[in-house]
């Protein structure tokens, strides 16, 4: 699809920008369909409300891609037109993940997933992955155009070549250390979460899912599993902390925690029972606002915040949705410390964000642990979107990735982002596995986005020159 739109960009007296808007829409619009699943379901919008609101988020994420194919039509001469539109993509998919908190979602790389050129994943990351697919098509377009079929068939042979050499390389490697986990997804209904009347019953079910898994070295409860504020819940906390020390046992939870006195709201997640820390600090018996915890830091737009709140609150239900004004946590923060291992913690939509990943592995991390309640989406595609974002931080990070949500996709997986096993979706269960700590490091782990930065900033000024030369 991408080489036959680059092929149109080509084209004489066509307007890139429209080509752009065009794929966007198309793009966004059948990709992050499941937006409006939540809006129709929670946000209490007419259907034509929440169409109207799917269409304006869509033309505001459309305007990216128009924004790099309008740019290449600077770029005059043809041999330069794919390593331009490659730059140009680079640098409006980096305005993406940033500009009004980022919305990185459904970036071209993740289509190499578990595609014929995710081995580059651990070296490029999926920003280069995009950049290479973008560059890849481009060059493939400009020699179907010029009927260089036999070069066409080469450059594709050689690139999946390379990548089959790359998929020999095991960055990372299990060590005897092992950790037997277990993920217990509760699928409360999200129309069940935030009443006050049903915090009781959730929690005894998460207990009661429990039970019988106290044998495991860590156990995890997904995103805000306890849904009573962590003030209010000090009986329940102490109690569940009391039976993981009994057992040792390390348990980590999602819960609200909330400022009485500022009116601070936080989505935490919190360690509990045993986390022999090397300093012995957190040995002690849970007590509030522990140390060991991790507050989420980006914070989902209309879900967690609310841009403009003094405008937009009680305008539409939408806009005054249960726990939707949260505080933001700290861009780098420590790592949650259980039984022994150290996690790298995600809350739902940061998985999305390879930066803030990298910004918080440190020397001693072990995994990668995102808990989320994909129960908004109902039974769309974007739990699905969401556990292959997931395996992508596993690949360029070659970290074991513990997945844990509500209602699902709940997965264990593997340091070269293979599913090691998932439980079903829309299902009370308990999903178990024993996975190994392992060494090692990527060279995305290390250089992160460094050296497309210094390619980019490079290319960009060679452009730049021709342009000048050709248009002086």
């Amino acid at each position: 699809v991408l080489t036959c739109i680059f092929m149109q960009l080509q084209q004489p007296n066509v307007s890139r920008w429209q080509i752009g808007l065009w794929f966007g829409l198309g793009w966004f619009g059948a990709g992050i369909s499941w937006v409006h699943v939540s809006i129709a379901n929670f946000g209490g919008l007419p259907l034509v409300g929440s169409l109207a609101l799917m269409l304006l988020l869509c033309s505001y994420l459309a305007l990216f891609p128009a924004l790099a194919f309008h740019c290449s039509q600077y770029v005059r001469s043809a041999r330069d037109f794919a390593m331009g539109l490659a730059t140009f993509w680079w640098f409006t998919e980096w305005l993406r993940s940033w500009l009004f908190t980022g919305f990185p979602w459904l970036s071209l790389g993740y289509s190499q997933t578990q595609g014929p050129l995710a081995a580059w994943a651990p070296i490029i990351g999926e920003t280069g992955l995009s950049i290479l697919l973008v560059l890849w098509c481009a060059i493939l377009s400009q020699m179907l155009l010029t009927k260089r079929i036999n070069q066409a068939f080469a450059m594709a042979s050689l690139g999946f070549g390379i990548s089959v050499l790359l998929q020999q390389i095991s960055w990372t490697t299990p060590t005897e250390k092992q950790y037997a986990i277990a993920m217990v997804q509760g699928n409360i209904k999200q129309e069940l979460r935030w009443v006050p009347e049903q915090d009781e019953p959730t929690m005894e079910k998460y207990l009661a899912l429990t039970e019988s898994h106290w044998n495991n070295d860590i156990i995890i409860w997904p995103e805000a599993a306890i849904p009573r504020l962590e003030p209010l819940s000090q009986a329940f906390l102490k109690k569940i902390d009391a039976q993981a020390r009994a057992t040792d046992t390390g348990l980590i939870t999602g819960i609200i925690n909330y400022n009485f006195e500022t009116q601070a709201a936080f989505n935490n997640l919190i360690s509990l029972g045993v986390s022999n820390d090397s300093t012995n600090t957190e040995q002690q018996p849970y007590q509030y606002n522990h140390a060991n915890r991790f507050t989420k830091h980006h914070l989902l737009p209309i879900g967690e915040f609310i841009p403009f709140e003094s405008w937009l609150r009680g305008l539409a239900p939408i806009f005054d949705l249960p726990m939707s004004s949260f505080s933001r946590g700290d861009w780098q923060q420590a790592n949650l410390r259980t039984n022994g291992a150290h996690l790298i913690p995600a809350i739902c939509f940061e998985i999305a964000f390879p930066k803030q990943i990298r910004a918080n592995i440190q020397q001693h991390s072990d995994f990668i642990i995102t808990v989320s309640n994909d129960a908004w989406f109902g039974d769309s595609h974007g739990p699905h979107q969401h556990l292959e974002i997931a395996q992508m931080r596993a690949k360029e990070f070659g970290l074991p990735v513990l997945r844990a949500t509500n209602n699902g996709v709940t997965a264990f997986i593997n340091a070269n982002g293979s599913i090691h096993s998932r439980a079903p979706q829309f299902a009370d269960t308990v999903l178990t596995a024993t996975l190994p700590k392992v060494v090692g490091t990527t060279p995305y782990r290390y250089y992160g986005d460094f050296p497309l930065w210094c390619l980019s900033i490079l290319i960009l000024a060679l452009l730049a020159r021709r342009y000048l030369q050709e248009n002086h």
